[in-house]
């Protein structure tokens, strides 16, 4: 069960595994054993080993922040820790360190969210579910249920955060109304951070993330609950709420994202590129501005779930795939 990779410098590969592993893969794609240094992990349901990324500054100073859900009380909680990666001929992480844990109930194994981004200012942005169970608490604003989160390296709420100001306010909340967000990514053209989130049935969501603003969940949306009844209020918008760019209904369950900027694909420059994992393929969707103008569905009928997608530094795809025996893909043009 891979869930996320990043590429090192040398072009090979740092991948997660759910259960609570790291290892490095070569380019040829061999698996180093499990990295050392790997805190324990709740791995149960979508909770364990989560996102992945390199410091905008690794190759001086080889640090990499991760997430996963942390065990709490009787279940976990999404965290944030970073550490120092050692790739010698012993691979494994030290000085590992905490610096963001979710305030708010555990979750019994349900939407822990946990996508990472790093922005230009080097600040972090985290997602986080609202663990199904508490989807209410995604509306309040002290807890991190159904929020992004943006921190600072060293896991402080930088202070121009929209609520740092706010009384009973989490000051690291970023926006909130969120359901279980599966995808973030910032768009190198202009810096604008984007995410993607799993609906119900249905209403899996796009969203143009603008600090402090409501998204919604789970007041209004697209789809309908699982048996059927209305979200909340029954419809789609609500005064106060930002509607998504894009939706998916039914729901394809959109997992990572990334904006494509290689050259093996030229006219995808600028695109958004998901993986889907109960559609089980890759969308293409096409940008004007800040609005999707035109979808195109890939790869359909790979009949595996796409967790991750990344660009590698030769501008091809690579996707991994959710399943006992996970696999890494790469996608290029024909030749």
């Amino acid at each position: 069960h891979p869930w996320a990779l990043a590429f090192l410098p040398d072009g090979r590969m740092l991948v997660t595994e759910r259960p609570g592993r790291m290892r490095i893969v070569t380019r040829a794609g061999r698996l180093s054993p499990p990295l050392g240094g790997v805190p324990r992990v709740f791995a149960s349901g979508q909770g364990g080993l989560l996102d992945v990324l390199l410091d905008r500054g690794f190759e001086q100073n080889r640090t990499i922040y991760f997430s996963y859900a942390e065990p709490f009380e009787s279940g976990g909680r999404t965290a944030l820790a970073r550490a120092r990666l050692d790739t010698g001929d012993n691979p494994r992480l030290s000085d590992v360190r905490v610096i963001y844990r979710q305030q708010g109930p555990a979750s019994s194994g349900n939407h822990f969210g946990g996508r990472i981004a790093q922005a230009r200012d080097g600040n972090l942005f985290l997602t986080n579910g609202e663990h199904f169970s508490d989807r209410d608490m995604a509306q309040t604003l002290d807890n991190d249920l159904g929020k992004i989160v943006r921190v600072t390296p060293e896991g402080e709420a930088p202070k121009d955060n929209p609520f740092v100001n706010k009384a009973g306010a989490r000051p690291e909340i970023w926006s909130y109304g969120h359901r279980n967000p599966q995808g973030l990514a910032i768009n190198p053209a202009d810096g604008k951070l984007w995410e993607q989130e799993h609906g119900a049935k249905g209403g899996d969501e796009i969203n143009l993330i603008v600090p402090g603003r409501n998204y919604g969940w789970p007041l209004v949306s697209n789809g309908v609950n699982y048996d059927g009844t209305p979200v909340g209020t029954g419809k789609a918008k609500m005064a106060g709420v930002d509607d998504p760019l894009w939706h998916w209904t039914p729901s394809i369950a959109p997992s990572g994202m990334t904006f494509y900027t290689g050259d093996l694909f030229p006219a995808w420059k600028g695109n958004i590129i998901n993986g889907a994992l109960k559609f089980q393929m890759l969308v293409r969707l096409e940008l004007k501005g800040d609005k999707v103008v035109k979808e195109e569905r890939l790869l359909d009928g790979i009949k595996e779930r796409i967790r991750d997608v990344r660009q590698g530094p030769d501008g091809a795809l690579y996707l991994l795939t959710d399943s006992n025996s996970g696999r890494v893909l790469r996608v290029a043009p024909a030749r």
